[in-house]
């Protein structure tokens, strides 16, 4: 089993580790090894660095594009609320004026 809690690592760790394995030629797996860090960790740091390089495969999003599905996501669950809200207070209304 895991750890109880996820480890933190700053932006610059990560951008050092992706520029080790870029200019080592080790594997993903081997300069994790090196750091003490997971492999899994490591490589997806690295895809995502790749992808907002625009190196990544077809299809795959980058970090700003991510943020802005995450942030359209959200906008999108607030609006339904408030549609849903608006919709009970139509029908609401339009029974209180057919009294």
């Amino acid at each position: 089993m895991g750890s109880k809690y996820t480890k933190r690592y700053t932006e610059e760790f990560k951008r050092d580790a992706i520029a080790l394995v870029d200019s080592s030629g080790k594997t993903v797996t081997a300069v994790a090894r090196e750091l003490g860090i997971s492999s899994e960790a490591l490589r997806g740091w690295y895809r995502r660095a790749k992808a907002d390089r625009g190196e990544g495969a077809p299809g795959e999003l980058t970090t700003a594009e991510r943020e802005e599905l995450k942030r359209l996501r959200r906008q999108n669950a607030e609006q339904a609320k408030t549609i849903e809200v608006l919709r009970k207070a139509a029908v609401f209304f339009a029974k209180e004026s057919d009294r």
